[in-house]
């Protein structure tokens, strides 16, 4: 069946359905209301997407994407240095900022161990994360990784890698969201939530 658009428009339909939650059909859909938007919309986002590809870096200290070397994070004065928080991924360190539960530093792991994966601590940034926890102005390493079997496996491997350090290793509390019903939780959610009980 021969294509109803051209190639150009093809390559661009094919790229947006590489991204995150859209497929085929979202691709074309965004396509077209970039086209039909384009003063107001394509141009402006095909300038950004240059701006980005040239200027966007991983800061070396702690993995976060910037502009800058070292990130806005690393050279902001006003974060505690004495606490460290742990993330899987880029996203994970923003969703944390949105929350601003923390005025901490950060330290980005590139993702979590998984055999099955081949993903073993050769490929995440554990080594620089014992420097980071080896500086005395570090009280508390903060594991903020998902509550998932591979988030859980890693969460012990970094407690294990920082025992010999007079750190202080935490993680993120598990169990009831705030508004959730516990007839709606999972087991392992509301064991884990009466483990963690706190007093009132």
């Amino acid at each position: 069946m021969a294509s109803s658009t051209g190639p150009e428009l093809e390559r661009l339909i094919q790229l947006l359905a590489r991204l995150p939650g859209l497929g085929p059909r979202s691709a074309r859909r965004a396509a077209l209301h970039l086209i039909r938007k384009r003063e107001a919309l394509l141009a402006p986002l095909a300038d950004a997407v240059r701006v980005v590809a040239d200027r966007v870096v991983t800061c070396t200290a702690c993995g976060n994407v910037d502009t800058s070397i070292p990130c806005a994070i690393c050279q902001d004065p006003r974060r505690d240095p004495a606490v460290l928080i742990v993330v899987e991924s880029v996203s994970d360190l923003w969703a944390l900022e949105r929350a601003a539960a923390l005025n901490a530093r950060y330290h980005v792991l590139g993702g979590v161990l998984s055999p099955l994966d081949g993903v073993g601590p050769d490929d995440l940034n554990l080594a620089s994360l014992a420097e980071r926890a080896a500086d005395p102005a570090v009280a508390e390493v903060i594991i903020a990784l998902n509550a998932t079997v591979d988030g859980q496996t890693t969460a012990h491997f970094i407690t294990d890698m920082l025992q010999h350090l007079p750190v202080k290793v935490t993680r993120l509390a598990h169990g009831v969201p705030v508004g959730g019903e516990l007839d709606y939780l999972d087991e392992g959610t509301l064991v884990a939530a009466i483990r963690q009980r706190t007093t009132l």
